[in-house]
């Protein structure tokens, strides 16, 4: 099936465990890149990415997590070869993590490999070439970076693509950094004690 990336704002149908692929071996074959692409763009789609559904987190485990396991030894040129390959692992190391690992610091571990997958993947152009929707996942990991550095460089990208909610999130992410030098939301699953504004700030709605 051809790759139709969502464009940004584009409403998706909600995710259910029968219409996704429970069967992981598709996902770590030669075409593993067009399948994760498929299953992030056409099956989970923005509602799915901003949702926290243990149903969609046990499917990312059961098609992904052997991937994840298997490719994340290789350098990142490993997968600079074409746009999709590029996008698709950052996806497997940036954003997937996130739902196969939620709440743990394994979410997190591979985080600076897809800060060097973006990095090369901009450098090459892919960004561009993706557009769309796509677009905004080669930026993602600066975005979940706790480097004031980083968010900076997020910042920049995301004013470059013109997407106003995606701008507005990258400016949340940064102002947090800005403030308190990390994310209070990981400090349970890091080991980290958390101050008293850093819960305050929780509270109000620092969920990153």
């Amino acid at each position: 099936m051809p790759l139709r990336i969502v464009e940004p704002g584009e409403r998706v149908m909600g995710i259910s465990p029968m219409n996704m692929l429970t069967d992981s071996h598709d996902a770590i074959t030669a075409d593993w890149a067009a399948a994760l692409l498929d299953f992030w763009f056409n099956q989970v789609g923005e509602v799915g990415w901003y949702s926290h559904d243990p149903a969609l987190d046990h499917q990312c485990r059961a098609r992904f997590q052997a991937l994840w396991a298997e490719k994340r030894a290789l350098p990142a040129d490993a997968f600079l070869d074409r746009a999709d390959d590029a996008l698709a692992a950052i996806i497997l190391f940036d954003q997937l993590p996130r739902n196969m690992f939620r709440e743990t610091a394994q979410a997190f571990a591979t985080d600076p490999l897809a800060r060097d997958l973006a990095r090369g993947a901009i450098a090459h152009g892919y960004d561009i070439q993706i557009g769309g929707a796509g677009r905004l996942f080669f930026y993602m990991p600066f975005q979940h970076s706790e480097a004031l550095e980083d968010q900076e460089l997020s910042l920049s990208l995301f004013e470059g693509a013109g997407d106003s909610r995606s701008l507005d999130f990258a400016r949340n992410h940064h102002a947090t950094i800005a403030r308190f030098g990390r994310f209070p939301h990981r400090n349970a699953a890091l080991g980290r004690a958390t101050l008293p504004e850093e819960a305050e700030a929780v509270g109000q709605g620092a969920q990153w």
